[in-house]
């Protein structure tokens, strides 16, 4: 399998809504550690590889999948090896809006989209919810991290136009019922919080 590079999530949707991209993430499928160690990537990340590009220093991670295997915010096994599809990289995202990517060689050579959208590479409909205003979960995985929920409410206060589609609120209602959000570390909680209160809209 030869490397393929893509930019997803947050960037791509910031770019769709017409906003500057705030940071660029790369996935890269068809990879292991050493090929990017010899590319001169610096790994970074505990948890799960994350490598800096040796020039922009933007963050690249190689596709992976996650499986929960215990509660909170640590109870996760990462699989992350070249056969790692980028289907099933965005299948274990947050919302449908950040499951969207890019492959880097149809982004435009200054770094943007471009006015072209069929390039875009949007298996979870994400470009309808953007159209929709809508925060939906991509699959039931999302009850797996509590952290999300607080996710939804930090996004709704910087896009406060945008409404919780009715079954994503059901799941994250029961996640608390099953006391999910208990989990929840005080430094992630904090961390979300500090970032929605300087958002635009911060009673939402």
């Amino acid at each position: 399998a030869r490397m393929k590079t893509y930019l997803v999530g947050g960037a791509v949707r910031d770019a769709l809504m017409g906003l500057p991209m705030r940071d660029r993430d790369w996935v890269v499928v068809g990879a292991t550690p050493q090929d990017l160690l010899r590319q001169g990537y610096t790994q970074v990340g505990r948890d799960f590889p994350v490598f800096l590009h040796p020039q922009s220093h933007e963050e690249y991670a190689l596709a992976r999948t996650e499986r929960k295997t215990g509660p909170g915010y640590h109870g996760f096994v990462f699989h992350a090896a070249p056969d790692v599809s980028l289907q099933e990289d965005l299948a274990r995202r947050d919302l449908t809006i950040n499951a969207m990517a890019v492959a880097a060689h149809s982004l435009k050579p200054d770094g943007t989209l471009g006015a072209d959208k069929h390039h875009i590479i949007d298996p979870w409909g994400g470009q309808a919810d953007l159209a929709q205003r809508r925060f939906r979960h991509v699959t039931p995985a999302f009850r797996e991290d509590p952290v999300r929920i607080l996710r939804v409410a930090r996004l709704a206060a910087r896009f406060a136009d945008f409404t919780v589609a009715p079954d994503t609120l059901v799941l994250m209602r029961e996640m608390v019922q099953a006391g999910e959000a208990d989990h929840l570390v005080p430094e992630r909680v904090w961390q979300e919080l500090a970032t929605g209160l300087m958002e635009a809209r911060p009673s939402r």
